[in-house]
């Protein structure tokens, strides 16, 4: 679904951000742990997302997809 799609890629974002800012991080853990982690390392960190989702075509002909992440300080 376009819900948990759109979790997911939060999840994944948050992941790979601690991972380059050094912070200590376990991808196991539910977001609300995952938020305080960030609060304890003097970082705050908001996500948001919007997401779309269809179903495919069922001959198969091609699907494009365009996706894009931003980080704005």
């Amino acid at each position: 679904s376009a819900e948990a799609a759109g979790n997911y890629a939060e999840d994944l974002a948050a992941s790979m951000l601690a991972t380059t800012m050094g912070i200590p991080f376990d991808p196991e853990q539910a977001w609300d742990e995952k938020k305080q982690i960030f609060k304890t390392s003097g970082t705050i960190i908001n996500t948001s997302n919007i997401t779309q989702s269809a179903k495919g075509e069922k001959t198969g002909q091609w699907t494009t997809v365009l996706a894009a992440a931003v980080f704005v300080p």
